[in-house]
């Protein structure tokens, strides 16, 4: 009997919705670490995320195969993770995002928006979408809003690209210092930490 593969671990250390789906992606422009490759990934990444729930996901991975919707919907999501990466490379480079990238983001806030309503939960309130968890393309939207309220939110100037050679996450430095350099230390903090040791040691016994 032939067993499923486990779903891949998502790595969510990016410290905002929208970087976290970013980072499905990493060493651009090659794309060396993709993990997004099909309809399956999007949904498993979106069940770690919290952003649907058990049920939900596994209803979404059973559309897969019906028909283009879900090839179209996974096409819309890899282009908007892509539009939102240059978006904030852009803007922890110091730079003003390209015009189009702009106006890609604000045509799917005002599709995001539309299903937007307002919800109690423990006491507080809260912003949800209507059938988030039960469309192809509505368990997005939570995304699409983070993406802009970073946009918007002065904690925008702590958005950085990692400092690695070889990654392309992006974060959001929360550090008091705002000297964070690395998506992670126990993966690309350490690595450099590694290689600057063998290169000291090298001209050591040169």
């Amino acid at each position: 009997m032939s067993q499923v593969a486990a779903a891949y671990e998502f790595d969510f250390s990016g410290g905002d919705l929208s970087l976290d789906f970013v980072n499905t992606v990493g060493d651009r422009p090659i794309r060396q670490e993709e993990h997004l490759h099909a309809w399956r990934d999007l949904v498993d990444w979106a069940e770690q995320a919290g952003l649907v729930s058990k049920r939900a996901a596994a209803s979404l991975r059973a559309a897969d195969g019906r028909g283009d919707t879900t090839r179209r919907a996974f096409a819309r999501a890899v282009a908007l993770r892509e539009c939102l990466y240059r978006i904030f490379q852009a803007t922890a480079a110091g730079r003003a995002p390209a015009r189009t990238d702009l106006d890609a983001l604000n045509d799917a806030v005002r599709q995001a928006m539309a299903h937007a309503r307002v919800e109690p939960r423990g006491g507080d309130y809260v912003w949800a979408f209507a059938d988030d968890d039960q469309t192809v393309d509505g368990f997005l939207r939570p995304v699409v809003r983070a993406a802009a309220d970073l946009l918007v939110s002065p904690v925008r100037v702590s958005v950085r690209e990692c400092a690695s050679d070889r990654c392309s996450w992006l974060f959001v430095d929360h550090s008091p210092t705002q000297r964070r350099r690395w998506c992670s230390m126990k993966t690309c903090g350490n690595r450099d930490k590694v290689r600057r040791f063998y290169e000291r040691k090298r001209q050591e016994d040169e």
